[in-house]
């Protein structure tokens, strides 16, 4: 097959929402209807011992949330399908950010009965910002919710865009009994399928059909009044528009019973777009061009702790990757060759021997690797967008066993490599401050330094507002700020100089005294604005 089939047939996107909105659920019935598993895990709690597909940290199990992003790949429809299922906890919000970097569409999963929540919020503004296209995906109709209309109002009002029901509830809660879909005026009538697919489908073609009386008695009159509703108030769906980020098509359903997710995945193929053009430090990249350009987007150490794995995921932006070909590493400027790349399916992988725009592959590293890392076929160009923002949490790391220094040493470094954290390395003593989103990263890295590296540790706390990297064209002005400023500064994983304000106001001096330094607001120097 041509690499202009290959790109057609292609669609990647993640999943996001607020937690517990039920997306890992709907993740993996969309695993379950591409034949990829054959029974759904449990959905995740504390009470149940089985855990998800695609979450495979033990700490992930224990805490029955996604703290990392999962990548599975499968087929449907003739479709080959890559999902990136995000962390929807706010604390991970960062590792979630640089996955919409990797994807050409999102779906959004929305909880019929809280509505759209701050997280879901946040989430739709980072894909408004690329005019990513989104599919929404109402759930848990089997609970009683808002008001369909209600919700579609509030998404218009909270997520800032135009919104048009694709399939239509018929009741919720109990009475829930099915969706219609508005996309090809049809009847699906399904049955709770628990763990496995329903197999009893009822299509009724026409809304006049006496049929509907019989299975679905008063809810019928209803369903026709609202139906007639929606056509009148809403435009026809246009999919150019929501190929342009300026339209979101809503699905009704259940994830948990299966209840509209064939719907959603039916259409989802039909008018996801494929992989498109990125943008790089020069140039833009076409995933039509003969030669081969990629992205690392994350990095995660100890997938399989048996076996200290150091895997980076990286995008496929142009060409054919191939296995066991020389590419350029453009930061380190050096060939690397990959033995064993693969593709996923959660925690387990399978080595592949060639990759096409808009797949994620994973490569084994040796420590090669940064987030935000470029390979080519020998060109020098670096794809924007992932930045590292400001922390909002500073803590100190603090070693509970000198004797492991090294473990700690490596450990945190890695875990720095990986996004989980940022590492800021203050002089004198080497002294290590660890910055965060949010006070729950700081249980996953105590928990993984113990358990993956034997490292122990704990975290002191410290009072910074803000890290900003700094930079000026006058090199003597930063020597003279660091000079002054000493006790602040600090450096990055990549030894940039960072100054570690205590407060806006002492930020706001800091810029005043010294107006030849740029303060930035995040790593990305080159395409971002300075701090207000």
């Amino acid at each position: 097959m041509s690499t202009s089939a290959e790109l057609q047939r292609r669609r990647t996107f993640a999943i996001i929402s607020h937690p517990d909105a039920g997306k890992t659920t709907l993740t993996e019935k969309f695993l379950l209807f591409g034949g990829a598993i054959q029974t759904a895990g449990a959905v995740k709690s504390n009470k149940i011992k089985k855990s998800t597909t695609s979450d495979f940290m033990d700490i992930e199990r224990q805490r029955g949330i996604s703290v990392a992003t999962s990548v599975m790949t499968f087929e449907y429809n003739d479709t080959l399908i890559n999902i990136l299922d995000t962390p929807g906890h706010k604390d991970f919000a960062e590792d979630t950010y640089r996955t919409l970097t990797a994807v050409d569409s999102v779906i959004l999963v929305v909880d019929c009965v809280k509505g759209v929540e701050e997280q879901t919020e946040k989430l739709m503004e980072v894909c408004r910002m690329r005019n990513t296209p989104v599919i929404i995906f109402v759930n848990k109709l089997d609970r009683e919710g808002k008001d369909p209309f209600d919700l579609l109002d509030e998404l218009e009002e909270k997520l800032t865009i135009s919104v048009r029901p694709l399939s239509w509830p018929i009741s919720m809660g109990a009475r829930f009994k099915g969706v219609y879909k508005l996309i090809d005026h049809s009847l699906v009538l399904f049955r709770p399928g628990g763990q496995k697919i329903a197999d009893d489908i009822l299509e009724v073609n026409d809304l006049s059909d006496s049929i509907l009386d019989d299975k679905l008695g008063a809810d019928a009159d209803q369903l026709r009044e609202e139906v007639e509703l929606i056509e009148g108030v809403y435009e026809p769906f246009q999919e150019q528009l929501y190929q342009e980020g300026l339209l979101a098509p809503v699905f009704f359903g259940s994830a948990i019973n299966n209840f509209g997710v064939r719907e959603l995945l039916d259409t989802f193929t039909r008018i996801a777009p494929v992989p498109g053009s990125r943008e790089a430090d020069i140039r833009e990249v076409k995933p039509t061009e003969d030669k081969f350009s990629g992205f690392v987007f994350k990095i995660h150490a100890n997938i399989d702790p048996r076996h200290r794995d150091r895997i980076a995921f990286l995008r496929v932006c142009s060409g054919k990757f191939e296995r066991n070909t020389f590419y350029h590493h453009v930061r380190l400027n050096k060939k690397l060759r990959f033995n064993s790349p693969v593709t996923f399916m959660a925690q387990s992988k399978n080595i592949i021997d060639e990759s096409y725009p808009g797949d994620v592959i994973g490569l084994y590293d040796t420590g090669n690797f940064k987030i935000g890392d470029t390979l080519t076929q020998g060109e020098a160009i670096n794809f924007k967008g992932i930045p590292s923002f400001s922390p909002e949490i500073f803590k100190e790391l603090i070693n509970l066993d000198p004797m492991k220094a090294k473990q700690m040493d490596k450990g945190i470094q890695q875990l720095s490599d990986e996004g989980v954290v940022q590492l800021f390395i203050q002089q004198p003593g080497n002294r290590k401050i660890v910055g965060t989103v949010g006070e729950l990263q700081f249980d996953v890295i105590t928990h993984r330094l113990k358990h993956e590296y034997g490292a122990s540790c704990r975290f002191d706390q410290l009072k910074y507002f803000k890290a900003c990297w700094i930079t000026s064209d006058d090199e003597k002005k930063i020597d003279e700020f660091c000079d002054r400023k000493s006790s602040y500064i600090a450096l990055d994983k990549d030894k940039n100089k960072v100054f570690l304000a205590e407060s806006a106001w002492i930020l706001k001096v800091a810029q005043d005294d010294f107006p030849d330094i740029v303060f930035h607001q995040n790593s990305e120097f080159k395409t971002t604005l300075p701090v207000k």
